[in-house]
């Protein structure tokens, strides 16, 4: 185990007293740890590494772990959760940076480290090598093709503007709009650079296009993202991903003005429109007030000449066609008289047909008799077939009865039980069969007897 006691500054350490045949001073590990770490961060308290990094990985916890190399000398970096968010740069392997922090030792391992407050591409053409990797990489994800571009509205009714509060942007932009065609802007001021600038434009659009289309506060037709120009380090924020994303994925058309019309952005690749300049993009968003009033009257007054010229022209083919058909009266006096000679023969016609049918309606009621005589004549008939009928029914009923006195006495004569007063007798099982031999009995059964006068039951034995 080490250990150290801490000593005042005024009370001599044991470990300061030489041994025999030592003159070095001895030391714990905690005690030559604690040493060097004091030494090194007051030494390189602030220092600004240039290098490569070789190694980059997240940690889950949300700190970075990176490793700036140089030829054959490395350096162990690390980035906190906190200070991640805020580099303005997304690290990659094989990227030049500039990083600025504060050098201290990891007792744990005997090793020392980069504790990394901020990060910058070394040198323009770093910055602009990363910037052509993420346009490749954008463009191949489709967020720059032709196909995604959407026409902006005529006369949008509200425009919504991202971009710094002060400065000349937003008034060259509301001054451009005042003087084309007065519109309802809507502005969501953002950082335009620095440190949080892409985060704050981000918010912005993805704001803009979460109100509601009706309301207070209602969505924009068109929005326009503009800054003025500056440095390839200052336009970086509308270079980052999150930005072109979402301006790739809005829904509302946008117009990018991000620096002089020398300047280009990622953004501008993603917009549905870009303009040179913010003015420029004022004056796409909305036509001149003046020319659209002027093309209205004028297209007012042409609409007036070519119905005045389609009245002319229907007017004249009006009288050439009354000249050529001439004077209706004359057309239709013959059809009139055609009409009455109609007339008359379906009058005569009707006449002939009316007596036709008549006389022929007088002559078979001629051949009709009277109702009375039918119902007399029905009524005789009706009384002979009843007086037939009822001597008939005697008749058969008197044969019907003759035959079933025979087929009655026929009966009694054959029947069994006929014989029965004689001194015979009828045998019957349980079930109502019956017993015509000794052979179909066996001792136990019980059987019935009839006599002439009644019945009894046995039993065999």
């Amino acid at each position: 185990m080490f250990y150290f006691m801490p000593l005042s500054q005024n009370q001599p350490s044991l470990l300061d007293a030489p041994r025999a045949g030592v003159n070095a001073p001895e030391f714990s590990v905690s005690e030559l740890s604690n040493l060097v770490k004091k030494t090194v961060e007051e030494t390189f308290g602030l220092v600004r590494v240039r290098g490569e990094i070789s190694d980059c990985k997240l940690h889950s916890s949300g700190h970075m772990y990176l490793t700036l190399k140089e030829g054959t000398a490395v350096l162990a970096s690390v980035c906190w959760r906190g200070q991640v968010g805020r580099l303005g740069i997304t690290p990659a392997v094989g990227m030049e940076v500039v990083c600025t922090g504060r050098l201290t030792t990891f007792a744990g391992q005997s090793k020392y480290q980069l504790v990394i407050d901020s990060m910058a591409l070394a040198g323009v053409g770093a910055l602009l090598k990363m910037l052509e990797e993420r346009k490749k990489k954008l463009a191949a994800e489709g967020l720059f093709d032709a196909s995604r571009k959407r026409d902006l509205p005529y006369l949008p009714r509200v425009i919504g503007v991202i971009t710094s509060p002060t400065g000349a942007v937003i008034r060259d932009i509301l001054h451009r709009l005042a003087e084309r065609f007065p519109r309802p802007v809507l502005v969501w001021p953002v950082a335009v650079q620095g440190e949080g600038a892409a985060e704050q434009i981000t918010a912005a659009i993805n704001g803009f296009n979460a109100l509601p289309l009706t309301g207070g506060v209602s969505r924009p037709d068109v929005l326009i993202i503009a800054r003025g120009g500056g440095s390839v380090e200052d336009l970086m924020p509308f270079n980052e991903e999150n930005v072109v994303r979402a301006v790739a994925e809005s829904k509302i058309p946008v117009i990018s003005a991000v620096g002089h019309e020398t300047d280009t952005t990622l953004v501008d690749f993603a917009s549905d429109l870009r303009a040179p300049t913010p003015t420029a993009a004022a004056e796409k968003a909305v036509p001149v007030r003046e020319n659209l009033l002027y093309q209205v009257e004028d297209d007012g007054a042409r609409l007036f000449q070519a119905v005045m010229r389609l009245m002319q022209d229907l007017r004249e083919r009006l009288h050439l066609t009354q000249r050529a058909l001439g004077d209706p009266a004359r057309a239709i006096e013959p059809l009139a008289q055609r009409l009455d000679e109609k007339t008359e023969r379906l009058v005569l016609a009707w006449r002939g047909f009316y007596d036709r049918r008549s006389g022929r309606v007088s002559e078979a009621g001629g051949r009709l008799r009277h109702p009375r005589d039918v119902v007399r004549l029905a009524a005789q008939r009706l009384a002979n077939a009843e007086q037939k009928m009822g001597f008939a029914w005697r008749e058969l009923f008197s044969r019907k009865v003759h035959r079933l006195e025979n087929l009655s006495g026929v009966l009694r004569h054959l029947s069994p039980r006929a014989v029965l007063g004689r001194g015979y007798a009828l045998v019957q099982d349980v079930k109502g069969n019956v017993i015509v031999s000794a052979q179909q009995t066996k001792t136990g059964d019980r059987l019935r007897i009839e006599f002439g006068d009644g019945k009894t039951g046995v039993v065999v034995e």
